[in-house]
């Protein structure tokens, strides 16, 4: 059973699914889409076209679908998808996408998004990301699966970050992070693997061990990045881990990476 608490605005085109609860003086907008299960607490603004998945729970004052903070934008008509199983904490900020950009923000599933973390225009947020507090995502970042960023970390427009990475608090990425990488600093650097998550994860000693060994050598000071790379391809090829990493990198050839410092 749908409950909509009296004091809240729900627009009479939004599309409620089953068991939806909006709790007081929340603002549900035409063209929202709220799936099966989802609670707006209290206070929560959707607007835009914005879909929320089944099963998440959007805490007070959040701001979900808004439109992009591009000056390029002219109210064009764009998305924000939000997955199921979400925690959306106070203050998350999330809009929808740009023209330019695609058209679509689009946020994955069973994620933790913590106090005023914001999810800028075009954003691709993968499964169970976790995003402390103020954390935040310029547009077009592309943030895989299982990462973990700190506190007022800040990810510079179009940065890619890998599969289980880590970004320590007040880190500033501007640079592209490897898959099991972490990242610390201002500028950010590599510090090495995200061994905690990956041991957290359930990573067998074994791939723990590959990815170690690839890491050192894909950056010791012997020989160029690329030869480096190549044979990091050729001498762990039976590693899915390290291919990863292996094919996260070529597959952007020409974006910088986030090194280790000297």
């Amino acid at each position: 059973m749908t409950r909509v608490h009296p004091s809240a605005l729900v627009h009479e085109n939004a599309r409620l699914g089953a068991d939806v609860e909006i709790g007081p003086f929340c603002i549900v907008g035409p063209q929202v889409t709220l799936h099966d299960g989802v609670r707006l607490l209290s206070h929560v603004v959707v607007e835009g076209a914005t879909e929320i998945g089944e099963g998440t729970v959007v805490h007070p004052f959040a701001c979900l679908g808004g439109s992009p903070q591009h000056l390029a934008h002219r109210g064009e008509d764009t998305r924000l998808i939000l997955g199921a199983r979400n925690i959306v904490r106070e203050h998350v900020t999330m809009h929808t996408g740009t023209v330019m950009g695609g058209g679509v923000t689009r946020v994955g599933d069973d994620g933790l998004f913590m106090v005023g973390s914001h999810v800028a225009h075009d954003c691709t947020v993968g499964n169970k990301v976790v995003m402390a507090n103020n954390a935040t995502l310029g547009g077009h970042v592309h943030v895989d699966d299982f990462v973990f960023m700190g506190g007022l970390c800040a990810v510079h427009q179009h940065s890619r970050i890998g599969r289980y990475s880590f970004v320590g608090g007040m880190a500033t990425v501007t640079k592209d992070v490897i898959p099991f990488g972490s990242v610390w600093g201002n500028h950010a650097h590599l510090e090495g693997l995200n061994l905690v998550g990956l041991k957290r994860r359930g990573f067998s000693r074994e791939a723990i061990n590959n990815l170690r060994s690839a890491y050192r050598l894909m950056f010791a000071p012997e020989g160029t990045f690329q030869e480096r790379l190549d044979d990091v391809a050729r001498v762990f090829a039976g590693s899915p881990e390290v291919m990863e990493i292996v094919d996260f990198i070529r597959a952007e050839a020409n974006r910088p990476l986030c090194l280790p410092s000297d």
